[in-house]
């Protein structure tokens, strides 16, 4: 594949006995070795939804709700005096906001941003026609086919970390991959944060649980890259969510602050359940998505004009039934494909999709799920987009072997996105010219040459013969996902970290603690 590249700091790997057959075959595609992938720059079209009569529409809907309904930036009268100063239409904490005010602001924030990892060849670009793709954010619970279902601790995270870091197609570390409970809530940030630094070399997001919490994670990043690196440079790409519909809340806005003023990237991205969050139509969705986003975006620049952000929306529908938030219906990938439009013509980076699914297991309906929300991520053309690898159970879940079937998905879209070859290899005419009428390309010298990488071969999946399938333990997908992140964790080795830097990351975090008393709430 022309877009690996070799891991300067690859560790060693540890030796394995040789086998024959196809047990033997699969656990070689199954081994850890890391030839990390650079994050996707896709060669293949976005997928359009939506013509200019329609974009227009909602656009000017948008402006509508903006100027007319307003946006709420609750409990932050700094906020609220920074809209004022800039000629919004300040009442009580509702701002409205003059037509063409949001894009005029919007307009001083980069296309594309380069996110620096503390190994250079793990920094990725967002934006253009890049793609990153990051592992799950935010579940309290984990399962795996060995424990089931329980409260996530800072072992489970520290886990997924090194899953993150072992996966090629993963370009990024993530977040919250999931919440560590048996720490207490007002220290966690800390141990996560530290967890993507140790762990990890690739880019991560910061806490925005707090705005002392952001600050934490922005003093952290100074001590792991150098204060005038990170004034300088984008080191933290974090996620800010709008309360839809149409609020901010003082948390958010605390956090968003801390992160732009540093000059780091913010995700902002109306978090919505089409049906309980916003109308049950895709246009309607639509429209109060890009008023939100807009809203959200243009206040990063009033904090500093040019600091990175990210158009993001996490969209999803509901059971009119029940109520439960659905996955991988057409409805969110409409919306999906066309809120990256909108993107694009504000000419920011856009985030959404994953792999999402509302299946309580690692079954066909999470696959199916997970399926229809992953191609529509590619096709659309995000470029930043979280819950990539892991997502079980609307969200609540971080699950084990979820996330060792979603990493290979992630391969194949990675594969998907470099396009038709057309190479002189790629034409294969000499093939053609050997083999002849009648034959086969089995042994000719084009397949011979071209054999080991000319499809992609499943980490997951099983093609053999009932009999040999039977004899290797009759297994289905998930428990055969079960022995490679156990492999993975078994063979992980982390990258090297400077000493004196980790020795003052942890006498900071140290002192933090001590300086506050433990929170649970």
């Amino acid at each position: 594949m022309n877009m690996v590249e070799e891991n300067s700091e690859k560790p060693q790997r540890g030796r394995r006995g040789r086998g024959g057959g196809a047990s033997a075959r699969r656990e070689k595609r199954q081994t850890t070795e890391i030839n990390h992938l650079t994050y996707i720059t896709r060669t293949i079209p976005e997928y359009e939804v939506l013509g200019e009569e329609g974009l227009n529409l909602i656009e000017a809907n948008a402006d509508k709700i903006l100027e007319e309904v307003g946006i709420e930036f609750r409990d932050d009268e700094e906020a609220l005096a920074m809209w004022r100063d800039a000629g919004a239409d300040v009442k009580g904490e509702r701002v409205h906001f003059p037509k063409g005010l949001c894009r005029n602001l919007i307009a001083t924030a980069p296309e594309i941003y380069t996110q620096h990892a503390r190994n250079s060849d793990r920094s990725v670009k967002i934006g253009g026609k890049h793609t990153v793709f990051a592992p799950v954010y935010g579940p309290p619970f984990i399962r795996s086919l060995d424990e089931g279902r329980r409260y996530a601790t800072i072992e489970d995270f520290r886990n997924f970390v090194k899953l993150a870091y072992s996966a090629p197609a993963l370009h990024h570390s993530g977040g919250t991959v999931c919440e560590p409970v048996d720490i207490p809530v007002n220290k966690r940030h800390f141990d996560m944060v530290y967890s993507h630094i140790k762990y990890s070399d690739k880019p991560f997001m910061g806490s925005v649980t707090h705005p002392s919490r952001a600050q934490d994670t922005v003093d952290m990043a100074k001590i792991l890259f150098g204060d005038q690196f990170v004034e300088q440079n984008c080191v933290l790409t974090s996620l800010i969510n709008a309360n839809s519909p149409m609020v901010f809340d003082e948390t958010m806005l605390g956090a968003l602050k801390v992160y732009a003023r540093a000059g780091q990237a913010t995700v902002i991205s109306p978090f919505i359940l089409a049906g309980a969050m916003s109308p049950v139509t895709t246009a309607g969705t639509l429209t109060q998505i890009l008023a939100e986003a807009m809203a959200g975006m243009a206040f990063t620049q009033l904090c500093k004009p040019g600091a990175p952000v990210v158009f993001g929306t996490f969209a999803s529908s509901i059971s009119m039934q029940s109520g439960a938030p659905t996955f991988g219906t057409p409805e969110p990938a409409l919306v999906l494909y066309g809120a990256a439009q909108l993107a694009r013509r504000l000419k920011v980076p856009f985030r959404s999709g994953g792999s999402l699914c509302g299946s309580k297991l690692p079954d066909a309906q999470a696959a199916y799920e997970s399926a229809q929300t992953l191609t529509p991520t590619l096709l659309a053309g995000v470029n930043f987009c979280l819950h990539g690898a892991g997502w079980l159970e609307g969200g609540l879940v971080s699950s084990y072997e979820k996330f060792v079937m979603d990493i290979d998905q992630l391969a194949m879209m990675q594969r998907f996105a470099q396009g038709i070859d057309l190479s002189d290899n790629g034409q294969a005419l000499d093939a053609i010219e050997e083999v002849g009428p009648g034959s086969h390309f089995l042994g000719c010298a084009h397949t011979q040459a071209n054999f080991e990488t000319a499809f992609y071969r499943s980490t997951i999946a099983d093609n053999n013969s009932f009999e040999q399938w039977e004899a290797e333990g009759g297994q289905d997908a998930a428990s055969r996902a079960n022995g490679v992140y156990k492999r993975m964790l078994n063979e992980y080795q982390a990258p090297a970290l400077d000493v004196a830097i980790d020795e003052a990351l942890l006498d900071f975090i140290k002192q933090r603690k001590d300086s506050m008393p433990d929170a649970f709430t």
